[in-house]
């Protein structure tokens, strides 16, 4: 049997299994992130979670699965936050295999003119600047190890323009870029860089959007999918970018959108 063909035969659905790893998340105990760290527990991988408060839904949810939940309360944008946090897990579980930047908020002013600085920079400390420094910490373990999943968050506002919020399509445009300058970074180092970019989702915070009929079907007009995605579409999408089955896949963003850019 040639090169090639041994290559096919040796996959299996195993390359999916993440038994043994060690997923770093951040912003991971409500919603799209609550959703992201119970896919990966269900794949086998253990849990450090990173968030402002303590939940004990999400605790309870990801030790159902069999497997270790961790959880470090923590302003990630604070001096020095992204170390301790890469240190703390080190510490508790002794390796990072998988790092989601999932941690994002959103601001909206209908006027543009009022929208000050200071909203801004909050934004990109949250949005960009913290991703950035988690990755940079992680980099430093994985660089050695020679294997590692970092995957960001990104949105379909990494694409499109942001009314009412010009600090969001902006910071999500920088982490789509940041995605692509690391995997150039990493990738000869077995690291691959990803972003998951979801659309539309039906969570708490698009709720009021969703019981207005006339935001709603304006959304849901630009959706060929012609519903709101609920978490479950993008769990399948986030065990994918960080298990073995992705490690070609590197760089890049996958929109799990129902095919909202398409219209």
């Amino acid at each position: 049997m040639d090169a090639v063909k041994t290559n096919i035969t040796d996959f299996n659905m195993n390359f999916f299994n993440l038994e043994g790893k060690v997923a770093l998340i951040t912003g991971g105990n409500s919603g799209l992130g609550q959703g992201f760290a119970l896919a990966l527990a269900k794949a086998g991988a253990d849990i450090f979670a990173v968030s402002m408060a303590e939940d004990e839904e999400t605790k309870q949810l990801i030790e159902a699965e069999g497997v270790q939940y961790h959880l470090m309360i923590s302003d990630i944008t604070e001096d020095g936050a992204c170390k301790q946090v890469v240190e703390k897990c080190l510490s508790v579980y002794g390796k990072i295999d998988i790092l989601l930047n999932n941690a994002g908020i959103n601001i909206n002013e209908k006027d543009v003119t009022k929208f000050t600085r200071l909203q801004w920079d909050k934004m990109v400390s949250v949005n960009l600047t913290a991703p950035f420094d988690l990755a940079h910490e992680v980099a430093k373990y994985m660089i050695p190890q020679k294997s590692g999943k970092i995957i960001n968050t990104c949105s379909l506002f990494s694409y499109l323009g942001g009314q009412w919020s010009p600090a969001y399509a902006a910071t999500k445009h920088g982490l789509s870029g940041f995605t692509k300058a690391y995997c150039d970074e990493l990738a000869q180092y077995n690291i691959q860089v990803n972003g998951i970019a979801p659309g539309y989702f039906a969570t708490d915070v698009t709720e009021v959007t969703r019981a207005d009929p006339e935001s709603n079907k304006r959304i849901l007009d630009h959706i060929p999918a012609n519903r709101w995605g609920n978490i479950q579409d993008l769990m399948g999408t986030m065990v994918f970018l960080a298990s073995d089955a992705s490690n070609y896949v590197n760089g890049t963003l996958i929109n799990v959108d129902g095919g909202y850019l398409v219209r």
